[in-house]
C-alpha cells in the first residue's frame, strides 16, 4: 500500500493500535485453552462453561456503555482506559492461579470488565487524535493491530504447549507479558479531550444523541439478531471432520484475513462513505451464512470462514468509525460505548437463540437465522441510513443539518 495511505495518523493512533496487538495476543492465546481448563483440570460442566462465557459477555457489554459515558464525564480517556487495560492483563495469572471454577469465574468476570472499559475511551482517543477525514483509516490501522493479535495468540500458545517444560496454567502467567506490555504502550497516550461547551460537562444525556445515531443502532441491532458467535462456525467445522488442530490454524487464519483487511476498509471508508464499507460487510457475511448453511463441502466451509474474515475486519472498524461520525465530540466516547454495547448485547441474544436452534432445530438453521437477519439488517441499512452517511457529515451542521437534530431540543448542538 503506498506510504501516502498512512499519512495523517497520529503518534495516539500508532500506540493504541500496538497496544490493541499486544492486547489480543494475551487475550487470544487463552481461546483454545480456557475451555479444556475448565472441563479437565478444574472439572467444570459444559453448562458452567456457557455460564461463565454469557456473564462474562454481558459483563463487558454494559461496562463499554457505563465508560464511554464515565469518560466524556470526567474528561479522563486516557486514565480509564488505562485501568481497564491493566485489570485485563492482571486477570490472566488469576485465572491460572484458580482452583475451582468459581475461581476462575470472578478473574474472568474481572478480564471482561476491563476490557469493557477500556474499549469506548480508547476509541475516543483514536476519533480525537486524527481529522475525520482521516478518521477510517485510524480505526482500520487499530482493527488491524487486534486482529494480529488475535491471529498471534492461538498460534503463540499451540507452540509454548508443544514444550514439555509448559503445562496448561504456564499459558496464562505468560500471558500476562503481552498484557503489560499493551498497558505500557498505553502510558505514553496523550490524552486530548475535545474543546466542549461547559454544559456539556453536566451530563451526557442519551436524548442529546441525533437521531440518525440511533437509526444506525436500530440497524445495528437488526443485523445483529443473527449475527451469534464464531462458536458455531468452528463447530461447523468440527461436524465436517476437521480436526481441531486444523481448526485453530484455520482460526488463526480467519483472524489474519481480518487483520489484513481492516486497514484498507477504513481507508476506503475515507474515501467512499462509511455507508457503503458498511453495507459491503453485510453483504459478506449474508454470503458466509447462506454458504454455512447450504454447503457440506468439506473443502469449501474452510474457503467460508476464511471469507468470514473479510466481514470481521470491514465490520469492526467501519462499525465504530461510524458511531464516532453520527455524535458530537463531547458525546463520542459514550457514543461509541453503546454502540459497542448494542453489538455485544444482540450478538449474546442471538447466540442464546442459535443454540436453541442448533439443538432441536438443526444446524443449518442456524446460519439460515444469521442470513435471514443479514437481510432485515442490509434493508434496515439502506432505508434508515442515507447515502453519504458518515465522514462527518452527520455532525457537521453546515453540509447536512436534517441528519443531525437531536432527540431533545432542550440542548443547543454545540459550537464545531
Amino acid at each position: 500500500m503506498p506510504r501516502a495511505c498512512f499519512t495523517g495518523l497520529s503518534r495516539n493512533v500508532v500506540l493504541l493500535a500496538i497496544a490493541s496487538l499486544f492486547t489480543d495476543i494475551s487475550t487470544e492465546m487463552l481461546y483454545p485453552v480456557l475451555p479444556v481448563f475448565l472441563t479437565q483440570t478444574l472439572g467444570a460442566s459444559g453448562s458452567i462453561v456457557g455460564l461463565i462465557d454469557g456473564c462474562a459477555q454481558a459483563a463487558q457489554n454494559i461496562a463499554q456503555g457505563i465508560s464511554g459515558a464515565l469518560s466524556d464525564r470526567l474528561r479522563k480517556r486516557k486514565s480509564i482506559a488505562l485501568i481497564g487495560y491493566f485489570l485485563a492483563a492482571l486477570s490472566k495469572p488469576l485465572m491460572g492461579l484458580s482452583t475451582s471454577w468459581t475461581g476462575l469465574f470472578g478473574a474472568r468476570m474481572l478480564d471482561r470488565l476491563g476490557t469493557g472499559a477500556r474499549s469506548a475511551p480508547r476509541d475516543a482517543l483514536i476519533a480525537s487524535s486524527v481529522e475525520e477525514k482521516k478518521r477510517g483509516r485510524a480505526f482500520g490501522l487499530e482493527g488491524a493491530g487486534d486482529n494480529a493479535g488475535a491471529f498471534l495468540g492461538p498460534l503463540l500458545a499451540a507452540l509454548l504447549l508443544s514444550l514439555p517444560q509448559v503445562g496448561i496454567r504456564s499459558i496464562f502467567y505468560l500471558a500476562l507479558i503481552p498484557g503489560l506490555l499493551a498497558v505500557c504502550m498505553v502510558l505514553f497516550v496523550t490524552d486530548n479531550p475535545e474543546a466542549v461547551v461547559a454544559q456539556s460537562r453536566l451530563g451526557a444525556g442519551l436524548g442529546r444523541f441525533p437521531v440518525m445515531y440511533w437509526k444506525y443502532l436500530l440497524v445495528t441491532a437488526l443485523f445483529g439478531l443473527g449475527c451469534s458467535s464464531n462458536a458455531f462456525l468452528i463447530l461447523r467445522l468440527q461436524e465436517a471432520g476437521m480436526s481441531l488442530q486444523a481448526t485453530i490454524l484455520l482460526y488463526s487464519v480467519f483472524n489474519l484475513v481480518a487483520a489484513l483487511v481492516s486497514y484498507p476498509a477504513g481507508y476506503l471508508s475515507d474515501q467512499w462513505g462509511r455507508r457503503s464499507m458498511l453495507l459491503l460487510s453485510f453483504v459478506i457475511f449474508l454470503i458466509a451464512s447462506l454458504g454455512f448453511a447450504l454447503s457440506r463441502n468439506g473443502i469449501l466451509l474452510p474457503v467460508l470462514f476464511v471469507v468470514y474474515g473479510l466481514y470481521q475486519g470491514i465490520s469492526r472498524s467501519i462499525g465504530k468509525t461510524l458511531a464516532a461520525d453520527l455524535v458530537p465530540p463531547e458525546l463520542r466516547a459514550t457514543g461509541i460505548g453503546w454502540y459497542s454495547a448494542t453489538v455485544g448485547l444482540f450478538q449474546l441474544v442471538a447466540s442464546i437463540v442459535a443454540g436453541e436452534l442448533w439443538d432441536h432445530i438443526g444446524h443449518a438453521a442456524v446460519f439460515y437465522d444469521g442470513a435471514l437477519f443479514a437481510v432485515v439488517g442490509i434493508i434496515g441499512l439502506l432505508v434508515l441510513l442515507p447515502r453519504g452517511t458518515g465522514n462527518g457529515l452527520c455532525i457537521s451542521a453546515s453540509r447536512s443539518p436534517e441528519m443531525c437534530q437531536p432527540l431533545s431540543t432542550d440542548h443547543e448542538r454545540p459550537t464545531q
